[in-house]
């Protein structure tokens, strides 16, 4: 660039010195030497001084411009590498984007298949959905059904002994199961109804106890209850039943096994009271069907048996004492079919046919308690014969035809009366159950072992029960202890249908001590101690250890139970 100045001041230097000759006017004379002054040369300084400072101006101007160029440059070097850096991201870009653009294609392709796809998805789900919609319904449906109904049963596992002081007397030990399982609920706004299903022999209603026995055989499992009771909602006070049910009416292993069911129709008024004293009062009526017959070789074969009667019941209180008398009427009609059981109805073992020859006994797949032996029956071990699980200690006789009857009828006439006394510790209320019972239709005197009348001795026609415990079982840890007394004569009541666990049906003397404590919501623990005898061995039909005298005083038996009950 300095080069460059320098070859342009030159000229112009010379330039001006041309212009300066020129301007001197010619002459054709000859020139003189002409003297040069201060001023010209100062003239001169002066022009070559302004000559310098536009050459330093403009080499000024050229050095901002080359600077500038410099700039330029780098600013075209740097926006040449950024047009590089640009086309390197752009190729990068455009391989991305083909990328981009193969993917695409794909993912247009993969969308286009799921999208037919989802198409048959929906229709399936939509499918789903509305068979969904209906299962729901139908579920909803059992749901609401079901809902209405209370499951409910137990398992019971029992160790039982028996022991009795007499000579050669065998101790017997056996485990026994009883499983229990049903439920009940509403029909309709008025209608409430249950179908429970237990364990037990066929043969005997009075139990459903299973013996481990038999090699490891199934147990039977039978219908125990099933039923329909109308209760109104409008006349709550009206409960009329009807089927095969649990008694209705207030009573005591006296006349009912706890395990029985009877037959029939119930029909229960009954009215909440808000008296001082009289909190309810209740009136019903029972019918019960125990036996249907539409032929027979005697008049009384040929109709039906059915016990009918009724029931009046209130409950009292007295601050703490809550007492609830009731009365019962119970008429049997034509009983004696009891005597003449069929092989079915007693699930015999053995059946034949009595008179004829061959008469049997022919063995047959019974597994129920068979005949019931009793004075006079000409073959004890054939069908027809006395239906009693637990033994028959009621008077009979053998008319002139050969068929039997009991010695006396059966009206019962029952008083119980059922207290419970607060004792300030709510778990241990005190419990009194007193009860009187008399068969109106017993004979005056019984029968010997000969089938003789006794008339030394009155009518065997009465019950007397006491039952005294202390606690409860409604909580966990919840105990219950008692004993009860039990005097029952022989005609008292019918032997088929009352407790199966004392030593007999009737004519027996017997105590009961019991334990029960409640070791889960859902699970008891009991012990019952029964010790009994006959009370009259000289009576007809009276149990007895085998050996012994008749009329001698029959020691005592001992049964021990040890029971666990899960419950649910």
């Amino acid at each position: 660039m300095k080069f460059a100045l320098r070859w342009c001041v030159v000229p112009l230097i010379a330039s001006t010195l041309v212009a300066q000759t020129a301007a001197k006017p010619k002459s054709n004379r000859p020139v003189a030497r002409t003297t040069v002054t201060a001023a010209d040369v100062q003239a001169l300084k002066d022009a070559l001084a302004a000559q310098q400072q536009q050459i330093e101006q403009l080499r000024r101007e050229m050095q901002s411009r080359d600077a500038a160029l410099q700039a330029a440059q780098q600013q075209a070097q740097q926006a040449q590498q950024q047009l590089q850096q640009t086309q390197t991201t752009a190729a990068d870009a455009q391989a991305k984007a083909s990328s981009v653009e193969s993917a695409w294609s794909e993912q247009k392709n993969s969308v286009s298949k799921l999208s037919d796809d989802m198409a048959d998805v929906k229709t399936t789900l939509t499918n789903s959905a509305l068979s969904a919609q209906d299962e729901q319904k139908r579920v909803s449906a059992i749901e609401g059904l079901m809902g209405r109904f209370r499951f409910n049963g137990d398992v019971r596992v029992r160790g039982e002994s028996f022991f009795q002081d007499f000579p050669n007397f065998p101790d017997r030990n056996r485990g026994r199961i009883r499983v229990r399982f049903g439920f009940d609920g509403k029909l309709s706004e008025d209608f409430t109804g249950g179908i429970y299903l237990a364990t037990g022999s066929l043969g005997d209603p009075t139990t459903t106890n299973e013996t481990l026995t038999n090699f490891f055989d199934k147990k039977t499992i039978g219908l125990d209850r099933g039923f329909i009771t109308y209760n109104p909602i409008a006349h709550k006070w009206i409960s009329l039943t009807a089927g095969k049910f649990s008694p209705t009416w207030n009573k005591t292993s006296v006349t009912f096994d706890p395990d029985l069911n009877p037959e029939g129709f119930s029909e229960k008024l009954s009215w909440d009271l808000k008296m001082p004293l009289v909190k309810n009062f209740t009136v019903q009526a029972m019918q019960l069907l125990y036996n249907e017959s539409n032929s027979g070789s005697t008049a009384n074969a040929r109709q039906d048996s059915y016990a009918i009667g009724g029931q009046v019941s209130a409950k009292l209180v007295f601050g703490p004492w809550t007492a609830t008398p009731s009365f019962l009427s119970l008429k049997w009609n034509r009983p004696d079919s009891i005597l003449q059981a069929s092989a079915f109805a007693v699930q015999a073992t053995t059946t034949g046919l009595q008179g004829t020859v061959p008469s049997g006994p022919f063995n047959v797949p019974g597994e129920g308690p068979g005949c019931a032996a009793a004075t006079g029956i000409p073959s004890p071990n054939v069908p027809p014969c006395p239906f009693a699980p637990n033994g028959m200690t009621n008077a009979t006789f053998i008319d002139s035809s050969g068929h039997a009857h009991f010695f006396s009828g059966f009206n019962y006439a029952d008083f119980i009366l059922n207290n419970v006394v607060k004792t300030g510790i709510a778990r241990l209320p005190f419990n009194v159950i007193a009860e009187y019972e008399q068969n109106l239709d017993a004979e005056d005197h019984p029968l010997d072992s000969k089938g003789k009348v006794i008339t030394s001795l009155g009518s065997q026609n009465k019950a007397y029960l006491v039952d005294v415990s202390l606690g409860q079982l409604k909580n966990r840890n919840d105990i219950q202890f008692g004993y009860a007394f039990l005097r029952q004569a022989q005609d008292s009541v019918i032997a088929s249908f009352d407790e199966s666990d004392q030593r007999a049906p009737t004519n027996i003397l017997q105590h009961r001590f019991y334990f029960n404590w409640r070791i889960r919501n859902n699970t008891t623990a009991g012990f019952t101690w029964w010790h009994g005898r006959t009370l009259n061995t000289g009576l007809e039909n009276a149990a007895k250890v085998g050996g012994l005298t008749t009329g001698a005083v029959e020691p005592y038996l001992n049964r021990l139970q040890f029971d666990l009950i899960y419950s649910f």
